[in-house]
């Protein structure tokens, strides 16, 4: 199947709900979309040890947010490596961290003195906030999944202006179902490898089926600690819904699994973008 025009999606979802499924699945289901992940992003700059990974790794590895204008710019650079924005400037949006799209090597920033500088000093054509007036490709090759990002109405609002994301997906599976889901996981921590002993249980319980080493359970499966987590997604998801919804680009999805979720995914993602 080929796509019409650029996808630009992003999967919105109460954690437990198989978000991370269905992004695998509309990946593998449909080759012209890439991942897009700004922990991936984060994670490949540390790796490198760019300056950008340099000044962010202790605040990873500490729990802490990075903030939201060096999430921005670096999802702006990635963007823009891979030709799927322009600036309006004739000779480009040129950023200096590097991404997944640019080698250690390459990275023209040296210190975090020229990391402050490149945040802070004004680039060619501007908007009002200081960002590079920028048009997205229409071209379906330009086509990805973001993840990670935005998780807030704020957040969406500054990304609107870098590129415009065109198909939101909340999905939505009820509170009960997720928690009966979740109670049933274990995990082998050292290859991330995810049983449930209602669908897809390991051949012997407790063991992972790959090396026998012993199953987890995870921290945050815990009743009270999932409750809490949704209470939270729900105060900072819902002005984020209702800021795509004002863009006319929230599609609503519901199912009590995966498999039920997956189709209608589908179905609705080849309407819109498929010739």
């Amino acid at each position: 199947m080929r796509l019409r025009k650029a996808a630009r999606v992003i999967l919105v979802g109460a954690p437990g709900v198989g978000k991370g499924t269905q992004s695998e699945r509309l990946l593998q289901r449909f080759p012209q979309l890439s991942s897009l992940s700004s922990g991936d992003l984060l994670r490949h700059n540390v790796k490198q040890r760019t300056p950008l990974g340099i000044r962010v790794e202790s605040t990873m590895k500490a729990g802490g947010l990075v903030p939201d204008d060096l999430i921005l710019r670096l999802i702006r650079n990635e963007l823009n490596q891979r030709g799927w924005i322009f600036s309006s400037h004739p000779a480009g949006d040129v950023l200096t961290l590097a991404s997944s799209a640019i080698g250690a090597n390459e990275a023209a920033v040296e210190s975090n003195t020229d990391v402050e500088a490149f945040i802070s000093s004004p680039a060619h054509a501007r908007d009002a906030r200081g960002y590079p007036t920028v048009r997205p490709s229409e071209d379906p090759s330009a086509s990805f999944l973001l993840d990670g990002f935005p998780r807030t109405a704020t957040q969406a609002d500054r990304l609107d202006e870098i590129v415009p994301i065109n198909w939101v997906v909340s999905i939505k599976t009820p509170v009960d179902v997720i928690l009966e889901r979740i109670s049933g996981r274990w995990v082998h921590e050292p290859s991330g490898r995810v049983y449930n002993t209602s669908f897809n249980a390991p051949k012997v319980p407790g063991q992972d089926d790959v090396t026998g080493e012993p199953l987890v359970r995870r921290a945050d499966d815990d009743e009270q600690v999932y409750r809490a987590r949704f209470r939270k997604f729900q105060e900072t998801s819902e002005p984020l819904l209702e800021h795509y919804a004002g863009k006319g680009v929230l599609w609503e999805v519901e199912g009590l699994s995966s498999d039920e979720i997956s189709p209608k995914l589908f179905r609705e993602f080849e309407r819109r973008f498929v010739e």
